[in-house]
Parts: structure tokens; C-alpha cells; sequence
């Protein structure tokens, strides 16, 4: 079966292992093709629906290995017994939903090894918890697949805390000055500015707007017109702390020489 560049990815960062659970398996791709490629042994691929684990069984079906992968219906992991998973993966999914999973199935995961994860979104919050709870980041990936930037994580026992910009940006991507990092941290920059270029523009217009205005203090019109502003204002700064910390990144990154980035 053919992968997307994604999944590729994803499997690629799967450590070997005796027995790996997919979380939201969907069609059962990944657990079918680190089986076949002897990555793992044996696999349980869950979901929390019935047709994606009926597809899922399609595909394990058309593989011949129904003997190597079990499917079970399962919200999270709570399908899963103690002890019975060496690796966990969690891909395609948002970083809130991730991080829920993770937090009410900590006891299912006391022999679990590594973690790998693929949040779609809020990826910084992902490695704060993972950070916080006993869990170090060993490997990352991020690639570009039809125009979305996708990053990725191996996660292992451990502990290592991180600075703001590496829960953002990811330590490893750091180290690694990851190309796909470089190209996503040049993009946001020059849409952040482009913002913050427009934003300004439009705030000089307002104040000349208002100059010509003969309103009275007690007009009731002046505070809405200052509420206005200062909002635009605060939008306007929090944008540009955006823009900064997009841009120390990659002053860290073009400095960077495979030291610790922090």
C-alpha cells in the first residue's frame, strides 16, 4: 500500500518493538505496514468508530495478518490493558485531544516505552505535557505535504526541561536545524510582518480619522473609538512578540552547530 509522505514519516519513527497500539487508526495503514516491515511483532489498532475500524479490519484482512493485529473499539486508550504495549502512537489527531488521551490513560502507559506523536495542532502544548510528566523528546520530524507543515515526535522515559521556544519550535528540530523547520519559520515570518505591516497601516489611518473628529469628551462614541485602538493595538503587539520569537528561532537555528539550543 502507498503511504503519504506523512505517514511515512511517522512510521519512520517508530522504534522496534514487541507489540505497538495505534490510537485512531483509521484505515489500519500504519499498524499493517510496521507488521509487514518488521518493525513490531504485533499491533492493536483502535478507534473510537466503527467505520474506520471497519476499514481498518479491511485492510489487515487484505494483508493476511489477522493472526498479528487485533482491532478494538476504544475511546483513548482505554481499550488497552496494562503491560500489553511497548510503543503507542498517536497521529492525525489535534494537541488538546492528544494530550487528554495521554493524561487519562497514564496508568495504561506504566510499561509503555515510546510515544510517537503526530498532534495537528497546539504541538507546543503537546511537548509541555510530555515534558512535565516523565517523557523526553529523542527524535523529530516535520515534513511539508500539499501546502501543510506537519511535525513529529519519538518520545521516551526520561526528563528534560524545555524553554519556551523549544515547546514551540521542537529541541530536536532545533538541533538538527531541520530544512523543513527553516522553511516554516521563513514563512511565518514573512506573514507575520505582512500582517503587522497592514495592521499599522490601518491604525495611522485611524488616528487621522479621529484627528478630524470634534466629538466632546462626554461623547459617548470617544470611548468606543479608544477601546478600538487600544485593541487593535494589543493585536498589533502580540503579533509582533510573535514575530520575535519566530525570528530568534531562526537566529538559533542559522547559529546553531549542533550545540544545545536553547
Amino acid at each position: 500500500m502507498m503511504l503519504s509522505e506523512r505517514l511515512q514519516a511517522v512510521c519512520a519513527l517508530c522504534p522496534h518493538g514487541e507489540c505497538l497500539v495505534d490510537i485512531g487508526t483509521d484505515h489500519g495503514y500504519v499498524p499493517v505496514t510496521l507488521v509487514e516491515e518488521g518493525v513490531v511483532n504485533r499491533a492493536v489498532a483502535m478507534d473510537v468508530r466503527k467505520g474506520p475500524l471497519s476499514r481498518a479490519a479491511a485492510s489487515v484482512r487484505e494483508a493476511g495478518l489477522t493472526d498479528r493485529i487485533s482491532l478494538r473499539l476504544s475511546d483513548g486508550l482505554d481499550g488497552l490493558q496494562a503491560g500489553k504495549a511497548d510503543v503507542v502512537l498517536i497521529a492525525g489527531m489535534g494537541g488538546p485531544l492528544t494530550v487528554r488521551i495521554l493524561a487519562a490513560g497514564e496508568e495504561k502507559l506504566s510499561d509503555v516505552k515510546a510515544l510517537v506523536l503526530q498532534p495537528q495542532s497546539e504541538i507546543g502544548d503537546v511537548r509541555r505535557y510530555l515534558s512535565m510528566h516523565g517523557w523526553r523528546i529523542l527524535r523529530e520530524n516535520m515534513v511539508l505535504e500539499d501546502g501543510k507543515y506537519y511535525p513529529m515526535m519519538e518520545a521516551e522515559r526520561g526528563q528534560e526541561p524545555l524553554s519556551r521556544l523549544q515547546l514551540q519550535y521542537g529541541p530536536r528540530l532545533l538541533e538538527e536545524r531541520h530544512p523543513v523547520l527553516l522553511q516554516y519559520l521563513r514563512h511565518e515570518e514573512r506573514t507575520l510582518l505582512m500582517v503587522l505591516k497592514k495592521l499599522k497601516e490601518l491604525e495611522k489611518t485611524s488616528d487621522e480619522d479621529r484627528s478630524l473628529e470634534t466629538e466632546s469628551p462626554q461623547d459617548a462614541g470617544k470611548d468606543g473609538s479608544r477601546n478600538k485602538k487600544d485593541t487593535g493595538r494589543a493585536g498589533a503587539e502580540r503579533r509582533a512578540a510573535r514575530t520575535a520569537q519566530v525570528q530568534m528561532a531562526l537566529e538559533l537555528n542559522n547559529r546553531a552547530q549542533g550545540g544545545d539550543v536553547r
